[in-house]
């Protein structure tokens, strides 16, 4: 018998730099540095995209849509959980809910965090009611305390698609 729901859990962290916007949960954020990678370098969407693709069984994003391949180079991340999206629900699966905490030490994102539920909803198809999404600072400890990156932990519970 298969399980009635599957829960995974996503991670990321980038690093801070100069002349990138900030695009968090697909949303860019008013601040003076954006996130380095590859891609746009969400890492709120990548640890959204690795929670359901984990609860799924299926390959982590960097087997997915490696760093080294062309083809991801300024990706929009929005596209790369589109793509998790369709393998997802070509498995019988769908969201159910998620549950994002963005570490970072700046900018404060108190102002943000409705936009960047409601970005996510609309990304997996989900009422916005089920993306809760959590700011928390590092207190000041080590990278992400000094402000010199942004991390992401998230939670996803997938069910059978009706």
């Amino acid at each position: 018998m298969k399980t009635p729901w599957r829960v995974g859990i996503g991670y990321d962290i980038h690093r801070l730099a100069e002349g990138r916007p900030l695009i968090l949960g697909g949303v860019e954020i008013a601040y003076g540095r954006g996130l380095s990678g590859h891609s746009d370098a969400d890492v709120v969407l990548h640890a959204v995209a690795d929670a359901i693709l984990g609860a799924a069984g299926l390959p982590d994003i960097g087997d997915l849509f490696p760093d080294d391949d062309p083809a991801y180079k300024d990706a929009d991340s929005g596209g790369l959980v589109r793509e998790v999206m369709r393998r997802v629900g070509e498995l019988g699966l769908a969201v159910n809910n998620v549950d994002i905490i963005i570490h970072a030490e700046s900018p404060k994102l108190a102002a943000d965090k409705s936009r960047i539920a409601g970005s996510i909803a609309a990304l997996i198809k989900v009422p916005a009611d089920q993306v809760n999404v959590k700011a928390k600072t590092n207190e000041g400890v080590g990278p992400l305390g000094h402000a010199q990156a942004i991390a992401c932990t998230a939670v996803a519970s997938l069910v059978a698609a009706v």
